[in-house]
């Protein structure tokens, strides 16, 4: 988060991002060519693309740091396998050589971004748990 930026400005550019990243992946998916293993592939990759940006607005949305670092992880397994669909789909050859870099640089640095987010939360959580065990009645 930059200097000066609140949370709150970041989890909102942030849920922007990720539904941009959704729709440049459901756009994407309308011009894969017909075949069966693209439209296997595609499937696969605007469940996975679309879910990232769903997740995130829900871990947004989480009633506890745990909720939230647990929805952050959804989210961010999810970038990964959006990894995994646009990484096969570049390698397979059905595209022009070249024609994915720039969504799957989206993608990684989405998954950076969350993994980063995921691993704050759990810190969090971990300095949580003690101050509620103490604070609990005997």
């Amino acid at each position: 988060m930059m200097s000066g930026q609140s949370n709150f400005d970041f989890a909102e550019e942030f849920r922007q991002r990720t539904k941009a990243f959704a729709l440049r992946v459901m756009k994407l998916v309308d011009r894969l060519p017909p075949t069966p293993s693209c439209r296997a592939a595609g499937a696969q990759l605007v469940r996975s693309g679309t879910s990232v940006a769903a997740n995130y607005r829900a871990a947004c949305r989480a009633r506890s740091t745990r909720e939230f670092a647990a929805k952050l992880h959804i989210a961010l397994e999810e970038a990964d396998e959006s990894v995994l669909w646009l990484e096969l789909l570049s390698e397979a050859g059905n595209l022009p050589k070249g024609k994915l870099d720039e969504l799957l640089s989206e993608a990684r640095a989405v998954m950076v971004i969350l993994g980063k987010a995921e691993k704050t939360a759990r810190e969090k959580v971990k300095k949580e748990l003690p101050a509620k065990i103490a604070s609990s009645p005997s």
